[in-house]
């Protein structure tokens, strides 16, 4: 499967570390996800606008996903080597 293209819609920040901390990166409906610790999994965090819990993950040391959300939904992580940015999707 080859790479998707991105279309980056804003600028990389650490993701907050609690549920009060949450973004909506920007109301994106795509965000990427990197871990940039090289040797520890953390745990992300996707939530619905009032706080309550849509799902979790973990992110691998050094990996990259790409999130699908509501613009609403919030994203934090256990630690803020996790990176999020709002990106679009190219198919060309």
């Amino acid at each position: 499967m080859s790479q998707p293209i991105l279309i980056l819609k804003g600028t990389e920040a650490a993701a907050g570390t609690g549920s009060g901390t949450g973004s909506n990166v920007g109301s994106a409906r795509v965000v990427r996800c990197v871990n940039t610790n090289a040797t520890t999994d953390f745990l992300v965090t996707l939530e619905e606008s009032g706080g309550t819990d849509i799902g979790t993950f973990t992110l691998a040391p050094m990996e990259t996903v790409l999130i699908r959300k509501d613009a609403t939904d919030k994203i934090f992580a256990e630690n803020a080597d996790v990176k999020l940015t709002a990106v679009g999707v190219w198919s060309g």
